[in-house]
């Protein structure tokens, strides 16, 4: 099915917005809205994009070798950074604005390397829904003047994933996901010891089938998100067994599934609405 008129004008724009930066680095994930962003970049500008990705303990091994996987398979040029995040006690310290020191640290980074490396810009995948969700991120990325090509497009999620599909990406539909610190409960220290135990449960979850889920570490209580159309199948007393089994031999001393299945986000209902907008200002 051809691309819709509205659609195609807003590619173009962000064609002609990563022309305009000249040159720059993406910050790049391996998600949908990181690699596209990558992607069109490369077609806009080749030699002159570089896709930056920081390997850190908050991005799951099988996250990290996907991305680096795609951007083979594209010819993107990429470049591995290390990120000291754990270094920041602010960072470690978990509290609503977590996700704001965790930018802070990968932008700081790629400065460095941009200056180094003569780019003159850098650039995150943002969107336009993304705008409307609690993102500390984007307050980091403001001040230190990041490009957002897509939201300046215009382009939503499902606009970002039906132009990759167009472009016969592979990523065009893969599952949303936010980095492993993000299923540590607010207020506990995000150690790399926590972020091992999620992305152990994940990768097990992963390995019975399941496509959409979260692994929420509150401490001695695990809870398992589930997408809601994949829940029949979590809600049976085989696969309870086989929970059980998993996450006590992880280590915690309670199992739990969470009855309203996975949503992006759902650490952050648990925020005073003051602090999340204090972090947002």
């Amino acid at each position: 099915m051809p691309l819709a008129p509205d659609l195609l004008a807003k590619f173009s724009v962000l064609h002609q917005r990563l022309v305009s930066l000249r040159s720059v680095l993406v910050a790049y994930s391996g998600g949908t809205d990181s690699a596209f962003l990558a992607w069109a970049a490369h077609q806009a500008l080749g030699d002159r994009m570089l896709a930056v990705i920081a390997d850190s303990p908050s991005l799951a091994r099988f996250q990290f070798d996907d991305a680096l996987a795609f951007a083979k398979e594209q010819g993107i040029p990429l470049e591995i950074v290390r990120t000291n995040e754990f270094e920041r006690p602010d960072y470690v310290r978990n509290d609503g604005a977590r996700c704001f020191h965790c930018k802070d640290e990968l932008f700081s980074v790629m400065e460095e390397f941009s200056r180094s490396h003569s780019f003159e810009f850098i650039a995150y995948g943002v969107n336009l829904d993304d705008k409307s969700d609690f993102r500390p991120g984007q307050v980091a990325a403001s001040q230190h003047g990041v490009a957002a090509p897509l939201l300046d497009a215009k382009l939503s999620k499902a606009e970002v994933r039906e132009l990759a599909r167009d472009a016969g990406l592979r990523i065009w539909d893969k599952p949303a996901s936010a980095c492993l610190s993000s299923r540590i409960e607010y207020g506990r220290p995000v150690t790399p010891q926590a972020l091992k135990i999620v992305e152990q449960g994940e990768d097990a979850l992963r390995g019975l089938g399941f496509q959409q889920f979260r692994v929420r570490h509150h401490g001695e209580i695990v809870r398992i998100e589930i997408a809601r159309d994949e829940m029949s199948r979590a809600l049976t007393p085989q696969m309870a067994s086989e929970f059980s089994r998993i996450f006590r031999g992880l280590g915690f001393s309670f199992v739990t599934l969470d009855l309203e299945g996975f949503r992006s986000g759902s650490m952050n209902a648990l925020l005073p609405i003051e602090h999340i907008r204090m972090t947002a200002s």
